[in-house]
This record gives structure tokens, sequence and C-alpha cells, in this order.
């Protein structure tokens, strides 16, 4: 085949994806397949120790996942996200991977990367993945270490990689900002664009806990970077900077007030759904709230996803606090807040968290060039993808 007659076309605008999104397809699913971990990272939202034996106890069984994923087959699922915790700690990892691969599925895998043996290297060569992703903490034992507090883990993790790539595997690298590693953040980032140029990306972000665990939320909330320190990482990584300066460049709109009182206005529940390692389906990654959350052992997925998930559209915003700042701010589709971190972070779904909004302001000013999309002739993007009310799907 010659270069003229190979054309590139993003996955967004490609017709099935346009379909799919169109008729509210289940077409991404999230499986965190334990929350166990043989690292205990500082910063980690959802970690439990490898040997928690209720942890492993209500884990889905291979049979559990069987049946789900038979439903998701159903409800048109393309792709699957096989995550943790370390899914690698799952001694039937290998069954549950194939599983999957046999259906048609298109599996994703993140892990750790210090279990990694060379039983996962045939698989994954026999079987390919369609991505592997992995973090990198540091790239000097005492950084890494720092940050994963499990002595030996760094020599593992590199291991891993090595034996990766030495069966010419893929590695997707990702790195995250905290207190713990900040000073060796340069480092770090060349190392992921050494090995890994077009797919590397950069977390600067802490969730809380997904557990609510008070202490691990003080530890989580002493490795958050400040807002100086934050643009000033955005800075040093071309990646990070382009991205932030196309954001601040199209995204930024001139908000009217509309009546609309809607709290979820993203694209939460449209295509993408996270079943956690108890069966606990979320319609996002960081959706914990109980009104929110169904679980999967006493329902179905098709009932969770055609019935209950909708209604989370319903929910309206009811602090008249948030409606006179996020609620109409003009900066709300480059802010890091939603309806879900605000209730990680107070407890409540519509409060207003300044952190966010000093930062969001912060780039912006750093970024873009101060001008609303109205006011330079540009097109207003606003990222509303909620179904329209009242219409079927």
């Amino acid at each position: 085949m010659t270069q003229e007659h190979v054309t590139t076309v993003r996955l967004a605008d490609m017709p099935l994806f346009k379909n799919t999104r169109a008729r509210r397809t289940l077409i991404n699913l999230t499986f965190e397949i334990t929350a166990r971990c043989p690292n205990d990272c500082r910063h980690c939202y959802i970690n439990l120790p490898a040997g928690d034996r209720e942890a492993k106890r209500r884990e889905l069984s291979l049979e559990e996942i069987d049946a789900i994923t038979d439903e998701a087959l159903e409800l048109g699922t393309l792709w699957v996200l096989l995550t943790g915790g370390d899914p690698l700690l799952r001694k039937d990892f290998a069954d549950i991977y194939l599983l999957l691969k046999r259906k048609g599925f298109l599996v994703e895998v993140f892990t750790a990367g210090t279990l990694i043996n060379r039983e996962h290297v045939d698989l994954f060569k026999q079987y390919p993945p369609r991505s592997l992703e992995t973090t990198v903490y540091g790239v000097t034992r005492e950084t890494y270490e720092r940050v994963s507090r499990k002595p030996g883990s760094f020599d593992a993790f590199m291991q891993g990689l090595e034996r990766l790539w030495a069966a010419g595997l893929k590695v997707n690298l990702k790195t995250v900002a905290l207190r713990s590693n900040l000073h060796e953040m340069p480092a770090i980032l060349e190392f992921c664009r050494e090995h890994c140029p077009e797919d590397y990306r950069l977390d600067d972000f802490l969730h809380l806990r997904y557990d609510g665990d008070p202490k691990r939320n003080e530890e989580i909330k002493s490795e958050r970077l400040t807002t100086e320190e934050i643009i000033a990482l955005d800075k040093t990584d071309p990646k990070e900077l382009q991205g932030w300066k196309t954001m601040c460049g199209s995204m930024i709109f001139e908000r009217k007030e509309n009546g609309d009182h809607r709290l979820f206005k993203c694209g939460a529940g449209m295509d993408a759904a996270v079943i956690g390692y108890d069966g606990v389906l979320r319609p996002c990654d960081s959706l914990v709230h109980p009104d929110f959350t169904y679980d999967l052992r006493r329902g179905n997925l098709t009932d969770a996803w055609i019935n209950f998930v909708p209604r989370m559209w319903e929910a309206e915003i009811h602090k008249q606090e948030f409606e006179e700042t996020c609620g109409t701010c003009s900066l709300r589709n480059i802010c890091m807040w939603c309806p879900a971190r605000a209730h990680l972070e107070t407890g409540e779904l519509d409060a207003f968290l300044p952190e966010f909004c000093t930062l969001t302001h912060a780039r912006v000013e750093a970024f873009g060039n101060g001008e609303t999309a109205e006011a330079d002739q540009r097109p207003p993007v606003e990222v509303d993808l909620v179904p329209t009310p009242g219409k079927e799907y």
C-alpha cells in the first residue's frame, strides 16, 4: 500500500463512533478487577493491601465477569479496560484476559508493572492487548520507592518494562506529579518522551480516596502541588503546554443564564461505565455517590445502563453559591471541577471548590488570550453531552 492511499481519521470523527454516541451505546467498559496492589503509593485513591482477604473475597469472580461481559456485548461494548489496584495480582488474570479476547473485545491493561513476569509477556505477545499502560513514579530507586513505599519495587518495575520492550511490546507511559517526585519530574518526563514520545501523559491532579479514608486523604492532600508549581510544570512539558494553549484558545465561551439547573452536563453515562472490584457500577471513574452507583450483584448490567444511569441527568443544582459561581462560569469546560470530584472533596455534589477555580483562572492567564469565544468570533465550544430531556435512546 502506497502512502497516498493511507488516510488518518480521528476516532471521534468516525461514523461508527458518532452513531454509538447518538444512540447512547455502552462502548467503553472499565473493570477494576481488584483494589489490591503490591505497592502502597502515597497518592492512590483506591489501593488496598495485596494480602487484604476481605477485599479479595469481594472481588468479582471469573464467572461473574463472564456473565457481565455477555450483557456488555449485547449493549454494544467494544473496548474493555482491565485495571485495579493492579490487575496482575489476580491469579486468574490470564483467564479473565483471554475470556475477553475470545469475545472479541479490544482489551486494554493498566498495571503498576512490578508484577510482569515471563508468563505475562508470553500472553501479551501471543494475544496483544490494544494497549498496555503503566506509571513512572520516578527514574531513581529513591524517588520511585518514596512514592510506592515498597522496597524493591523500582527494580521490579524496570525489569517488567525491559521484559515487555524486549518482546517488542509497546507500553504507554504516564506519570503523576507529586510533592514526593516533583524534584525529579524533568527527568521522569524525559524518560517518558524517550520511550513513548506520542502516547505518554502527565497527571497533576490527585483524587481523594473513593472509600473516604480520612488518614489517607490527608496524605493525598499533602502530596498535591500548589497552583504555581502546576503552572510551571505545564510550561516545561511541550505536550502539556500545547494542550493547555489549545484548550484556553477554543473552549472558553460566553455563558449566559438560561434556566438550566442540571447538575451533570458532561459525558458521564453516555458511552462508558466503570465496574468496581466488588461489582458496583459507576457512570464515571470518580462518581462514588451512593445515589448514582448500582450493585450488579443485586441486578444486572442491562438494567443499570438502560434504566438506572439515566436518572443522574435528572439531578439538579441546589446551592445558590454554585449557581453564582461554577454554574454560569465561562471557563467551566477547562476546569477540573465536576460533581463527582466535588463530592469526593466535600461530600456534596454541587459544592464550589475554590482551589480548582484558582488553578483554572491561573491557567487561562498563563496560556490563553483572555478573550471569550464570542469576543473573537470563534464558535463557542461547550461540552454538554447530556441527552435531550424526553428523547428516547
